[in-house]
């Protein structure tokens, strides 16, 4: 289903109480450049809204002063894409925005789902979902923002239960960020300390390069939930 393979790109979230989430992010995200070249993106929250921008190129020439000034809010996540032939094109850089019945939620993920067709056709027809790429990642975020259940613990468990696949992924709630990890733990993923506040990223470069504290890698078939608290 996916259009491409993204084993390579690079994930990271960040939860500040009094920073600009969107700054320390973007630096996270410099230090996977490895991890990805073709886009980047990075999206930010303040407690009610969830901003979003992605760009072609690399993380310094996707992001601007200006751009990074509009991306307001002490939550953020990003991620940098790994270039394919074929599938260079604005439209499937992530973060993925999307709204559905439990409001709006972004996110960046990497790695490869596959049953996303299968899922794709069920969140169509018996969902109502429309799609503007044809990306596993947008399929997961549209899974997971109409998913069952009373809160984000409860709907997390369910996408991890449907998800077929090996992935990392970290998604944007107005007022929290979610890692998870696939339950085979083939795609990395770790948390560190940052002040009083946290970051998960691909690799525990992007903590060193942002003068966060490595804590641990995420279990196998963990999902996180960070908020102010």
């Amino acid at each position: 289903m996916s259009d491409s393979p993204h084993e390579a790109c690079g994930v990271v979230g960040v939860v500040t109480p009094d920073e600009d989430a969107a700054r320390i992010a973007f630096f996270g995200l410099f230090a996977l450049q490895h991890r990805g070249q073709e886009s980047s993106g990075i999206a930010s929250a303040d407690g009610t809204t969830v901003s979003l921008h992605t760009s072609m190129g690399l993380v310094s020439q996707a992001f601007h002063e200006f751009d990074l000034r509009r991306l307001p809010g002490n939550l953020s996540i990003g991620h940098t894409r790994y270039s394919t032939t074929g599938s260079s094109s604005e439209q499937n850089a992530q973060p993925f925005r999307v709204a559905g019945s439990h409001g709006v939620l972004a996110l960046a993920h990497n790695g490869n789902v596959i049953n996303a067709a299968e899922l794709r056709e069920e969140l169509i027809t018996g969902w109502g979902c429309q799609f503007q790429t044809s990306t596993d990642s947008e399929v997961i975020a549209h899974l997971l923002v109409n998913a069952p259940g009373k809160d984000w613990g409860q709907r997390v468990a369910y996408i991890m239960r449907r998800l077929r696949g090996a992935f990392s992924q970290v998604v944007l709630l107005p007022d929290s960020v979610i890692a998870m990890r696939d339950p085979l733990g083939v795609r990395p993923l770790c948390i560190g300390e940052y002040g009083d506040g946290w970051v998960v990223a691909s690799e525990s470069c992007a903590l060193d390069h942002i003068g966060a504290r490595f804590v641990r890698e995420l279990d196998p078939g963990e999902a996180i939930q960070i908020n102010g608290e």
